[in-house]
């Protein structure tokens, strides 16, 4: 039988100077760097006592976190966007992907359209009605609008963030969906672009977000080639477990899986 997620609240180091929070279903991460703390992904509103509980723990709050870099504008990656923002973070995202944070979490699904309804994977899977349950509990879709994010178009290194990343565009997942590389670091932070584990399909391993979560299957899975010649020995996705070794390593085995 499979097994709900739990949700238990976890933290812990997943590279020198980046620590991966949220839970076993959504994950985000926190990067030190000497010009400030970064932000990579904003979880959901319930993750925001151990967001605050890890920083107090430094001697640190979230008024020292300055960029939020959001992978797409789904809500379970959005959720504390707006009181980070209010806190002075600049929040960033693909233009295309902007609108759902401006106009709040429930217009994703005008914006970002999933292919497919969920009810066919449920049924399959009854186990799996355990994802958004748990998204809606954490209050994945009662986040408030955040205006005034910042955005960006295409890719390019986002100067006045530390540790200059760049953003790369990997359309699919949502319209806006973006990886950001930290070369100097080795590592890529994918968000929904390319996952380790799907909550409604139950696979663990790299793959594209099934049809019921993406707004665009095909333009995903071709979206991966274009993170095949990067040099980062580090993958840190928005759900799963961190991927050790290359892109090509990943995106081939996300390949094989193919679109589910």
């Amino acid at each position: 039988m499979s097994r709900l997620p739990s949700g238990r609240p976890s933290s812990h180091q997943v590279a020198p100077g980046v620590v991966r929070l949220g839970d076993d279903v959504v994950s985000f991460y926190l990067l030190e760097h000497p010009d400030g703390l970064t932000l990579i992904d904003a979880g959901l509103p319930g993750h925001l006592p151990q967001l605050k509980g890890h920083l107090s723990r430094s001697g640190r709050s979230v008024r020292d976190i300055r960029a939020v870099l959001l992978t797409h504008g789904h809500p379970d990656h959005t959720g504390l966007a707006g009181p980070l923002h209010q806190a002075g973070a600049d929040i960033w995202v693909h233009d295309l992907d902007a609108p759902i944070l401006e106009e709040g979490p429930r217009s994703a699904m005008r914006h970002a359209k999933p292919e497919r309804s969920m009810l066919p994977y449920l049924l399959r899977r009854p186990a799996a009605i355990g994802t958004p349950l748990h998204l809606a509990r954490k209050g994945g879709f009662t986040a408030p609008p955040v205006p005034d994010v910042r955005t960006f178009h295409g890719d390019q290194h986002l100067e006045t963030v530390p540790g200059r990343p760049r953003a790369i565009v990997l359309s699919g997942h949502t319209p806006g969906s973006t990886a950001y590389l930290f070369a100097d670091r080795g590592l890529l932070f994918t968000g929904d672009a390319l996952v380790t584990h799907d909550g409604l399909t139950g696979h663990t391993g790299p793959a594209v977000v099934c049809r019921a979560f993406t707004h665009d299957s095909t333009a995903a899975l071709a979206s991966l080639d274009r993170l095949d010649e990067l040099n980062v020995s580090l993958l840190l996705p928005g759900h799963g477990q961190p991927f050790t070794g290359s892109p090509r390593a990943a995106t081939d085995q996300a390949r094989r899986t193919g679109l589910r």
